[in-house]
């Protein structure tokens, strides 16, 4: 995270050549810790939810509103006006008779659901669900139940919500009030229309979409998962006298995966029709998606090396698949959410990597060829995530007029633009101007578009846009003079040349009052995997920590080794077999040795530090180097015996396929060489990166008898998530760093 420093030093220390930052003459300010995690932190760079309408106005969420007037508001962009659409203190009230003061919240927050035509939002308060009637405030209870509901999703009609239950489908009927079970043979091991954790978290990037409306909302497709054979991992907590268990069922490399079919239940029979897909060898289902016309479905698979995906449209009566196309590479396919059907012409756009860029693909809807929509040495790429491998570029496709809108890393990759291109490849057009990261929201009719758009030195800001790019309104101004006044310190942004003359992007800060002849103390901060860069031109809402550690008088310096740049699919495979291993190791120690060629660098004061892959890269870097003096690992994985079969095999393949490379790039195996000063974290119920990781790292320390720090969080999952945790946890970083740079 990021922060900023005032260093009131003496006059005479600025000039001396080489002097160490005097903690005891160092008074920081602005950026806190605390601030951070208080809920001015939380809002200050904050803009407004948003949600489409099926009649061209949008629906607002805004926190930067004191909280007990938050509200969902409309907005109507042809008016260019805003109104509250809820009364907020009314819905407050009704939940407080629903479900208590105490549990009631304090603010009306964003709908878990929001269906097209603005008539309900849902929500879920204590694992139950409820729905607001949008027009008139009335907020109802749909569930009371002592198991939890999930995973609610709206029929494209608005009449039904469906949503899953210890394992089963269930369906709201709104108009009606009445509940119906689909299925009935749900368990902790057999799933259906809810993921298992390596689906949620490998295949659909951390979103449990696990079943599909139909069009016609008549039909719901749904993955049925089996996961009973699946190995067994066990978290223990500390309460009580007899600790509580946490079970998760979790496939380690190599091992056995969860069972997936997909079936299409019929909502007027409750009968459900399988796919089969026997004839047809694959591992994994991998994307779902109905046709236009609700008769089809176009189903997705992949076999488990990762190698080969396949595409089918799959007759919804009775299952048959009909192949359409094959994607393939050397190293492993990239999923992508990038599959659309044109309504009026029989086409479809699809996502590919075969020319080493994404770019997007124009068939027929027999799986002929077309043309290719986009192509250079550049690539389609999501502007906005959760997580680096949700890959989703189209925002809009304007049919008539013979557009296709996406975003792209065209112009560089560390900013997102909004691009324009006709479906045969002409008229590329960029639509976003100014430098930076640009998110993108599309009206359903395409008219508008919601332009998110910050930069490394301008805060996230919300605006209208016409479709030709034109912008019409900033809805959200950035608010430059909430950082400004904290002293906040923008990133500059370059590239390190590399002995084969690769640019790698690059990104520095310095701390305030900065001076070329005095020698600085820097913390390199990492991750490293596949196409999910560390440096962007946008504005650093999660890492302002940074800014606490320029106020402490220490510059920050990020790089991005060439396979984490997301330039190109030939970068990243470049990373196969040997994944955090000799190739990004050699990237970080020529950007090291950049880093402590400059003159205002102490080489003997470099730290290193990152979270879960930047954890790994971190231990990587201290055992295969002696560059750094300190370094802060959280949530590594120490070995890729340990890690999950999609994510791992994708790169490594199988340990009895690569047994070299697991081999190779064992980080256990290499404990004893560490050099530095250590500080390890983990969470001790991390259900994502297992604790294991770093105990089996810590005993090969402690047989090598290599002194190390290690911080535990109870219960604590793989993001340390909560503000008690986070506070504690870069207070223990500073004061890291302090003792050891």
């Amino acid at each position: 995270m990021k922060y900023h420093l005032p260093l009131l030093l003496p006059v005479f220390c600025l000039v001396v050549c080489g002097c160490r930052l005097a903690e005891s003459t160092a008074t920081p300010g602005g950026i806190t810790i605390e601030w951070i995690y208080a809920e001015e932190g939380k809002v200050a760079a904050a803009i407004p939810s948003f949600s489409w309408l099926s009649d061209g106005t949008a629906l607002l969420h805004d926190r930067r509103r004191p909280g007990d007037q938050q509200t969902l508001e409309r907005y109507d962009p042809v008016a260019r006006k805003r109104v509250d659409l809820v009364d907020a203190a009314k819905v407050l009230r009704q939940l407080e008779s629903l479900l208590g003061k105490e549990q009631a919240p304090a603010r009306l927050g964003w709908p878990a659901v929001i269906d097209r035509d603005g008539r309900w939002g849902i929500y879920l308060f204590g694992g139950d669900l409820f729905a607001l009637n949008l027009s008139s405030s009335v907020m109802s209870r749909i569930t009371r139940t002592e198991a939890s509901e999930k995973s609610p999703r709206l029929s494209p009609d608005g009449s039904k919500l469906a949503f899953v239950r210890e394992g089963d489908l269930y369906a709201w009927d709104l108009d009606k009030g009445v509940e119906r079970r689909l299925t009935s043979d749900g368990s902790e091991t057999l799933l259906n229309g809810t993921l298992s954790w390596v689906y949620w978290e490998e295949v659909f990037a951390r979103r449990d979409l696990g079943y599909w409306w139909s069009e016609d909302s008549t039909a719901v497709a749904y993955l049925r998962t089996d996961e009973s054979a699946v190995t067994e991992m066990i978290y223990q907590g500390f309460e009580p006298n007899i600790p509580d268990l946490t079970r998760q069922r979790y496939p380690k490399t190599g091992g056995v995966n969860p069972t997936v079919r997909l079936g299409v239940l019929e909502l007027a029979s409750g009968k459900t029709t399988w796919v089969d897909l026997s004839k047809h060898e694959h591992e994994y289902i991998v994307r779902v998606k109905w046709l236009n016309d609700s008769r089809r479905l176009a189903v997705q698979t992949m076999d488990r090396p990762q190698t080969r995906l396949d595409l089918f449209f799959v007759d919804r009566e009775g299952g048959q698949p009909t192949h359409i196309l094959t994607e393939r590479d050397k190293g492993w396919v990239n999923i992508h959410d990038d599959l659309y059907f044109l309504k009026k012409s029989g086409r479809f756009l699809w996502a590919s990597e075969r020319s080493g860029y994404m770019h997007l693909y124009l068939y027929d809807l027999n799986g002929k060829l077309l043309g290719p929509v986009t192509s250079g040495d550049w690539a389609i790429r999501s502007a906005a995530g959760a997580v680096s491998w949700l890959r989703q570029a189209v925002h809009s496709i304007d049919e008539e007029g013979g557009w296709v809108y996406f975003t792209s890393i065209r112009k560089s990759s560390i900013e997102k633009h909004l691009y324009r291109v006709r479906f045969d490849g002409s008229g590329l057009e960029r639509l976003t101007q100014r430098a930076g990261t640009h998110g993108i929201g599309f009206s359903e009719n395409g008219q508008f578009y919601f332009n998110q758009h910050s930069s490394g030195s301008t805060p996230p800001s919300l605006a209208l846009h016409a479709r030709d790019g034109s912008r019409l309104e900033v809805v959200a101004p950035a608010r430059p003079e909430i950082f400004s006044n904290l002293g906040m310190r923008p990133p500059e942004h370059f590239s390190i040349k590399t002995g084969d003359g690769f640019r790698m992007p690059a990104q520095l800060l310095r701390p305030d009052g900065f001076s070329p002849g005095r020698k600085y103390p820097v913390i390199m901060h990492v991750y490293g995997g596949p196409a999910a860069p560390m440096v962007k031109d946008a504005w650093p809402s999660r890492t302002y920590f940074d800014q606490v550690l320029l106020n402490h008088g220490y510059v920050v310096f990020r790089c991005d080794n060439r396979s984490a740049t997301a330039r190109s699919k030939a970068l990243e495979n470049g990373i196969l077999h040997d994944a955090w291993g000799s190739g990004e190791l050699a990237d970080l120690l020529e950007a090291i040795g950049w880093l402590k060629s400059q003159p205002w660098v102490d080489p003997d004061r470099v730290g290193i530090w990152g979270w879960s892959g930047g954890g790994s890269f971190t231990l990587r870097a201290m055992t295969g180097s002696g560059e750094f003096r300190a370094g802060i690992s959280v949530a590594p994985v120490t070995d890729w015996d340990y890690y999950d079969t999609i994510w791992t095999e994708a790169f490594m393949k199988r340990p009895q396929d690569n047994p070299e490379g697991y081999e190779r790039t064992s980080l256990v195996r290499k404990a004893s060489e560490l050099r530095g000063r250590l500080l390890i974290v983990h969470g001790t119920h991390d259900d994502n990166v297992h604790p294991q990781n770093t105990l089996h790292f810590v005993n090969e320390l402690i047989r090598a008898g290599i002194q190390f720090e290690m911080m535990l969080y109870p219960g604590r999952k793989h993001s340390i998530r909560d503000d008690h945790a986070r506070r504690h946890l870069y207070r223990k970083m500073l004061d890291f760093w302090k003792s050891n740079l």
